[in-house]
């Protein structure tokens, strides 16, 4: 439990600019995981950046692990309840 992921949080941004991310996190040798995470509509930028990072650039990528699951949000203003909001964790690994 004493190795630490380096995590990036995944917004709406370029798929490429997290692909960037990653690749110079893995190149600065101090990170052996790397975990994106993401919410609601970025979840499918999220799995897009995981996909190019491991096909097209870093070959030796492997995805170790996905969690998903649900967030509370808190109620908009002019909303009285609040929402749910569906979330994923892309663990990868390099080899």
């Amino acid at each position: 439990m004493a190795e630490k992921s380096d995590v990036i949080f995944v917004g709406n941004k370029p798929p490429m600019s997290y692909v960037l991310a990653i690749i110079t996190a893995f190149s600065s040798g101090n990170a052996k995981e790397i975990t994106l995470k993401a919410r609601g509509q970025a979840i499918t930028t999220a799995v897009d950046v995981a996909e190019i990072a491991r096909n097209r650039f870093m070959k030796d990528l492997k995805v170790s692990n996905i969690t998903i699951g649900t967030a509370e949000m808190p109620p908009r203003e002019g909303e009285n309840k609040s929402r749910m909001v569906s979330t994923i964790e892309i663990t990868l690994t390099k080899e």
